[in-house]
C-alpha cells in the first residue's frame, strides 16, 4: 500500500534517486520520475539561472513530480594565509596537471539566490543538506506546494528538522556515498550505520508525523524492502543511479565504479573539506596526511576544482573525486527507466517473501 509520502507526491514506487551535484542530469531525474520514482536534481553548485533551466528541462521531459536539492551554507570569507597554505599543499598536483595555482573567483554560489530559484521553480520536493533551514523558510516552500525534506545523520539532526516543520527527513547511514550531511555535533559520532540509524529516527519522528527516507548502500529491491521493514517510507539511492548512462560522469569515473568494491571506498575531507565517501585514488592518498588541516567546505572544494576538472578532461581517475557508497560493487549500468523497472520487480519479490515469512 502507498505510504503517506508516496500518496502526497503521487509516487508509484518508494524509490528516490539521490541528488548528486555535478553528476546527475535533468535526463536522469526525468527518467526516474517517469518510471514511477522520484527523480532529483543536485543543485548545490548551480547558479540560480542554471537551477531554473534544469527544472524547466525536467518538466520538458516529464510531467511527473521531481525534486531539487541544495547545500545549506554561507559564503565563506577565509583568511589569505589559510588559502595560501592550502594552495601550497596542492601546488605539486597543479604542476603535474599543467595548471597554475590560483585563488578562485568565488567559493560557492549564493545560497539565498539559489533558495529563491528553487522557490520559483516549485518542485514537488525541496531537499536540503549540510545544514538546516529555519521554520520561516520551510513555511515559504510549503506555501508554494513543495514537500520539504532535510538530511540527517543522527537522531538529533532528524528531530531538528522535525522542529522546523519538515515533511520528511532523508536519514543517511555512514555507508552512503558522497558528502555527509552532518550539521550537529562531532562528525565522527555521526558515523552511524543505516541499519541502526533508520529505526531510531523512525521511532523519534513518529510523534511528529515526519516521513523517513532511508539512504546508505541501498542497491536493489531487497534493500528497499529492508529499510521499509525498519519503518522507512522510501529508499534514496545515489550510487545505484550514478552508473546509469543518463548521469554526467566521464569514462574514467565509470571505469573506476565498474571495478570498485566496498573496501575501495573511504570517508575523507581531502577533496572538498567536508567528509565524503569516495573511491580511494592517488589524490586521496597523497593528501591523506593533511586530512585534519585542509580548509572547510567550500574552500577546499573550490581549490581542488581545477584539478578535478583537468583530470576529467584528460580521462584520469587519479585526481577525480569519485563519490561512491559501500554498495558500489552491486551497481548495474542500466538506463534509468530499466533500472527502476528492475528495482520494482526485486522489491515486489522481496515484499512477497517477507509476507510469506510472517
Amino acid at each position: 500500500m502507498p505510504t503517506s509520502f508516496l500518496r502526497t507526491l503521487s509516487l508509484r514506487l518508494p524509490i528516490v534517486q539521490g541528488p548528486m551535484t555535478g553528476s546527475d542530469t535533468p535526463a536522469l531525474a526525468a527518467a526516474v520520475s517517469g518510471a514511477g520514482g522520484l527523480g532529483m536534481l543536485g543543485a548545490g553548485m548551480l547558479s540560480a539561472a542554471a537551477i531554473a533551466d534544469a527544472a524547466a528541462e525536467v518538466r520538458r521531459r516529464t510531467d511527473r513530480p521531481f525534486g531539487i536539492n541544495l547545500f545549506v551554507q554561507n559564503t565563506p570569507t577565509p583568511d589569505a594565509a589559510t588559502v595560501a597554505e592550502a594552495l601550497a599543499h596542492l601546488a605539486p598536483l597543479y604542476t603535474e596537471l599543467g595548471l597554475q595555482p590560483a585563488v578562485p573567483m568565488r567559493w560557492c554560489e549564493d545560497f539565498g539566490a539559489q533558495f529563491e530559484a528553487v522557490l520559483a521553480a516549485r518542485p514537488a520536493v525541496a531537499s536540503f543538506t549540510f545544514g538546516i533551514l529555519d521554520a520561516a523558510a520551510v513555511a515559504r516552500l510549503q506555501g508554494v506546494g513543495c514537500c520539504v525534506m532535510g538530511t540527517a545523520t543522527t537522531v538529533a539532526e532528524a528531530l531538528a528538522w522535525a522542529t522546523v516543520g519538515a515533511n520528511a527527513v532523508c536519514v543517511s547511514g555512514m555507508e552512503a556515498g558522497g558528502h555527509r550531511g552532518s550539521f550537529l555535533g562531532d562528525f565522527t559520532a555521526s558515523m552511524v550505520g543505516t541499519l541502526a540509524l533508520v529505526p531510531a529516527c523512525v521511532d523519534a519522528l513518529r510523534p511528529h508525523s515526519v516521513a523517513v527516507i532511508a539512504a546508505g548502500a541501498i542497491m536493489d529491491g531487497r534493500g528497499i524492502a529492508a529499510v521499509q521493514a525498519l519503518g522507512a517510507e522510501a529508499a534514496q539511492m545515489g550510487t545505484a543511479f550514478l552508473v546509469c548512462p543518463e548521469s554526467a560522469i566521464g569514462s574514467a569515473y565509470r571505469q573506476a565504479l565498474a571495478h570498485a568494491s566496498a573496501t575501495d571506498t573511504r570517508t575523507t575531507r581531502v577533496f572538498s573539506g567536508r567528509p565524503a565517501r569516495a573511491i580511494v585514488n592517488r589524490m586521496a592518498q597523497q593528501l591523506a596526511p593533511l586530512e585534519a588541516s585542509v580548509p572547510a567546505y567550500p574552500v577546499q572544494n573550490a581549490l581542488t576544482g581545477p584539478l578535478r576538472r583537468a583530470a576529467a578532461q584528460a580521462g584520469r581517475a587519479d585526481y577525480l573525486s569519485m563519490w561512491a557508497g559501500q554498495g558500489v560493487a552491486a551497481a548495474r549500468p542500466l538506463p534509468a527507466a530499466a533500472l527502476v523497472a528492475l528495482l520494482e520487480q526485486e522489491w515486489r519479490a522481496a515484499c512477497a517473501g517477507l509476507a510469506r515469512a510472517s
